[in-house]
């Protein structure tokens, strides 16, 4: 399954608005991004879907020089865990 680059968000589906899994995000400033919401449809569950697509975020926040606050449950939880995803948490 592809991941898709949509409008604040990255998805999987046949257009933005069909999705199976989505997680979106909103900017806070011009170079910090909230993660506000994940989801993953039942029939995709187990199967490291909202891992990839949290990877997803990850990639384009290391590449754009973006720090992020993660909001969504799932996001607080796998970014703060541990220290891999400390070059990319916006400090308050």
């Amino acid at each position: 399954m592809e991941i898709l680059k949509g409008n604040n968000k990255f998805y999987i589906g046949e257009t933005e608005e069909n999705i199976i899994a989505e997680i979106t995000y909103k900017y806070h400033s011009e170079d910090v991004i909230i993660i506000d919401h994940t989801y993953v449809d039942p029939s995709l569950r187990g199967q490291n879907i909202a891992g990839r697509l949290l990877a997803s975020i990850v990639k384009m926040a290391r590449e754009e020089n973006l720090k992020v606050i993660p909001v969504c449950s799932y996001a607080v939880v796998k970014l703060t865990r541990n220290n891999q995803y400390e070059d990319i948490l916006h400090k308050k």
